[in-house]
């Protein structure tokens, strides 16, 4: 009896299969251009982003480039104990969870912040000035950019006469290790309000206006309006814009900082992606780099997977 009722099953199996594969064959028919469109993108993330993953072998390794990956020796975790035992290891770690955080408190809602009150201008003249002279800081080099902050910021830069009216001694702001977080946050903020803000705006242009109409129906003031409407119609996208923030929080840019830092800041300037940077291509520890940049993959990754699940319980808002 029980093989009698298990033959009908199997067939119910093997026909349900059928059903999808032939869905999925229907599907790519009809879609195969967009499938084609796809491939560069699966492409560039396969070449430049997982084949790399090969190469963190070396951090378990005392890598030599003539005995290439497989053939240097194994020697476990020996790196990463040097990097937590060493004097480096607290300094760097401190001043990159400082420097992120200062950039998730202050720079991740000024896009958010530009966006809303962009939204809030009639004049769409004015709007388009204001985006426009806030996006064009992004685009331009980061070489160049750096090269203006210094100029601003020496002791005969435009800041810095007018920090001396404020009773300022004029030294060159980045020669003080107390002043260079607040110039990279500031700098960062100048640099990506205008680029990151695109996102809201587009989001706040899918919030249906008849709640708005509504709203002023009922007398509700803009500040209201902003409270009950806009935030909370906006919100899945900064929960988004949030996690994926959180999952890179330790990456701070090495480039910038390695353009405005020098040994006088390191204090307070050097961060994981630097040091990385120093010990990898400066002083030829490409094992003992590639260990320190694991490391702060890991952290990453776990910031990440939190931060997608504190939000998806909060918010029902998740990358997965």
């Amino acid at each position: 009896m029980k093989v009698e009722n298990a033959r009908p099953l199997e067939k119910a199996q093997l026909a349900r299969k059928k059903v999808d594969v032939n869905r999925y064959v229907r599907d790519f028919v009809l879609n195969k251009y967009l499938y084609l469109m796809m491939v560069p993108v699966l492409a560039y993330y396969l070449i430049f982003h997982y084949a790399p993953m090969y190469g963190a072998l070396i951090a378990f390794k005392e890598y030599s480039p003539m005995k290439g990956i497989l053939g240097s020796p194994w020697i476990g975790f020996k790196h990463f104990q040097d990097f937590f035992g060493s004097y480096y290891f607290w300094r760097i770690l401190k001043n990159t969870i400082v420097i992120s955080l200062y950039s998730l408190i202050f720079e991740f809602p000024a896009p958010i912040i530009l966006a809303l009150l962009i939204n809030e201008v009639r004049s769409k003249m004015f709007k388009r000035v204001a985006q426009t002279i806030t996006y064009m800081p992004y685009f331009i080099s980061m070489v160049v950019i750096c090269g203006i902050i210094t100029d601003f910021t020496n002791a005969d830069g435009v800041i810095n006469k007018i920090m001396m009216a404020f009773g300022y001694d004029g030294q060159a702001m980045l020669q003080k290790p107390e002043l260079f977080r607040p110039i990279y946050i500031l700098s960062e903020i100048w640099q990506r309000i205008g680029w990151e803000s695109i996102i809201y705006i587009a989001a706040l242009m899918g919030i249906d206006q008849e709640q708005y109409e509504a709203a002023r129906m009922d007398g509700a003031s803009r500040w209201k309006q902003i409270m009950y409407i806009t935030l909370p119609g906006i919100m899945p996208t900064i929960a988004i814009m949030f996690i994926l923030r959180m999952g890179n929080l330790l990456n701070v840019g090495f480039e910038k900082i390695i353009l405005l830092y020098n040994p006088v800041t390191y204090e307070t300037a050097d961060v994981i992606s630097s040091f990385v940077y120093r010990k990898g291509l400066l002083e030829f520890g490409w094992s003992y780099s590639s260990a320190v940049g694991l490391f702060n993959s890991v952290i990453n990754l776990i910031l990440l997977i939190t931060a997608n699940y504190i939000s998806r319980k909060v918010n029902e808002s998740s990358l997965w």
